[in-house]
């Protein structure tokens, strides 16, 4: 059902993954421009236009796991998918600010750069709820 706790995780994620990314910065370059993830859809590095699109995609899929409830397997599978997105793009960011030499992009680094790992724990506990509904099914199952 949509009212479940795993929904609210998921649609925590999503506002995490898809509202934020407007509002937080990623990074400040060298002048002390923000640089949030919105705004790199524009450059011409595909590394760097592959930012917002994985919170995009991370967007998506957790929209699309809320309304998968009678399917609690691909619920429980798109949440790992998710985690793999977030991972990914952790990953990214992660690269991007350690990568540069010196001062060349990146002078400080902004708090929209933990996003992914807010959302990969709102996955993990969305996908424990999803398993223990899972289980809770399968024990009722057994008694019948």
């Amino acid at each position: 059902m949509i009212q479940r706790i795993q929904s609210i995780y998921l649609l925590i994620s999503a506002l995490v993954s898809g509202g934020l990314i407007f509002i937080v910065n990623l990074w400040k370059d060298v002048e002390g421009n923000s640089i949030m993830a919105k705004s790199l859809l524009v450059s011409d590095d595909w590394m760097l236009k592959m930012i917002p699109i994985l919170f995009i995609v991370s967007v998506v899929i957790s929209l699309s796991s809320i309304f998968q409830f009678k399917n609690r397997q691909l619920q429980f599978v798109l949440g790992r998918l998710n985690i793999l997105t977030n991972l990914i793009l952790l990953g990214l960011l992660v690269y991007q600010s350690l990568n540069l030499s010196g001062e060349t992009m990146v002078s400080e680094k902004g708090i929209g750069s933990a996003l992914p790992i807010v959302a990969i724990i709102l996955q993990v506990m969305a996908n424990k709820a999803i398993k223990k509904d899972e289980d809770l099914v399968k024990s009722v199952d057994r008694l019948r």
